[in-house]
């Protein structure tokens, strides 16, 4: 008969992460599928297009949160800065020059 290990107690089943932008606050999926999925769109930070941000965002904000990004008309660099600062929140792992 095979061995099963409860790893339950190992593992944190937090809430997801929140950032913030000015009075809007939006939630970061940070489940171990869509994290994969923007990790691999990053791949080592070279060559990072606008369609890759775009895209990273769609993952780790979900439409409502997206709404609420939208109507804060940012910038694209400042909207990049927002993609990338969730993108750290999650993972921990800062960016070049940070």
């Amino acid at each position: 008969m095979a061995k099963t290990v409860d790893i339950t107690d190992k593992l944190s089943f937090e809430a997801n992460p929140k950032i913030k932008v000015k009075n809007v606050t939006c939630e970061v999926n940070s489940d171990a599928p869509t994290m994969l999925k923007v990790m691999q769109l990053i791949g080592n930070g070279d060559n990072v297009t606008p369609n890759d941000v775009v895209s990273m965002y769609e993952l780790i904000f979900c439409e409502k949160d997206r709404e609420k990004i939208d109507k804060l008309k940012l910038q694209f660099s400042d909207f990049q800065t927002l993609v990338m600062s969730a993108m750290t929140l999650v993972t921990g792992v800062s960016e070049q020059g940070e």
